[in-house]
């Protein structure tokens, strides 16, 4: 915590830029999108430069509030748009790097059931029970009691208790299964396919009705494995390009190029040792940044 205040230019821009990715963590998993978050917080960083720096005792603490008003705000035009979505929605996809895998666990099925909440209950989920702050620090931020803080906790984690990770999957194992499933749907290895996937796996594709991407969910094993069957077709036609495997929001997954000039991600919920659910952001308006990091 920064709780000195920063009363030079140089070093209110020092600081700045260190809480830079804390800001943004909790601005992505407010808002589901990263270009929305890094808009947010820089927003709240130009707020904070106009600042009278008397009024800044804890620089840390003002910026979460004012990052979380915002959020807050762009929350409500957020789920007006998502209204009138074509197909499913999901959460711009984050390409992590290894090392900051279970930093937290909010993964992509958390993402999901976050947006179940209502915009208050989401905010102080979030800052209580994956950022650490106290119920008197979100009781400032909200404009609420510490009291009524406790309640909307309460009724948040009723609602994303079933989405949080139960069981544990090492990193490396998550990786093996997301190769092998790869490998078999890419090839048409229907049995090998059928191996890996629950009885009650669900593929869910954002296009965004910018591309093919089914606009319904697929659910059973022998829909999913159907389907498969249809794009292990178009596979053979034109092969994927591999561009890398790694952790997408959380989940064990792979970045591809397919139909030669569309950029997907594809994350894997694993349950059991078995894929569970299978992720595909299609939407090239959500993967601009993904194209920036793996893209050549």
């Amino acid at each position: 915590m920064l709780a000195a205040p920063v009363n030079t230019g140089h070093a209110r821009a020092a600081a700045l830029d260190a809480l830079r990715p804390r800001l943004v963590r909790i601005a992505y998993r407010m808002l589901g999108s990263m270009a929305e978050a890094e808009d947010v917080v820089q927003d709240a960083f130009l707020r904070c430069l106009r600042a009278d720096r008397d009024d800044i005792r804890d620089l840390e603490a003002w910026l979460c509030r004012i990052v979380t008003r915002l959020c807050l705000n762009h929350l409500k035009s957020a789920r007006r748009r998502r209204e009138g979505y074509v197909g499913p929605w999901l959460p711009e996809p984050v390409l992590e790097p290894e090392e900051a895998v279970a930093a937290d666990d909010v993964t992509l099925p958390l993402l999901m059931a976050l947006e179940r909440l209502s915009p208050l209950e989401r905010a102080t989920f979030l800052l209580h029970d994956v950022f650490g702050a106290s119920f008197d620090e979100i009781a400032q931020t909200l404009d609420r009691t510490p009291a009524a803080c406790r309640q909307l906790a309460r009724r948040a984690r009723t609602h994303v208790r079933e989405a949080r990770p139960r069981f544990p999957l090492a990193k490396e194992r998550g990786l093996e299964i997301a190769r092998a499933f790869f490998a078999a749907s890419r090839s048409g290895d229907i049995a090998a396919l059928r191996g890996l996937l629950t009885d009650d796996v669900r593929a869910l594709a954002d296009g965004g009705g910018k591309t093919g991407a089914t606009r319904a969910p697929v659910v059973g094993l022998g829909e999913v494995v159907r389907l498969h069957e249809k794009l292990a077709v178009l596979f053979a036609r034109t092969p994927s390009r591999l561009i890398c495997y790694g952790f997408i929001n959380g989940l064990p997954g792979f970045v591809t190029i397919e139909k030669e000039t569309m950029l997907q991600t594809t994350a894997l919920e694993i349950t059991h040792d078995r894929i569970a659910a299978i992720y595909v952001v299609q939407n090239p308006d959500k993967l601009q940044h993904i194209a920036n990091e793996v893209v050549h």
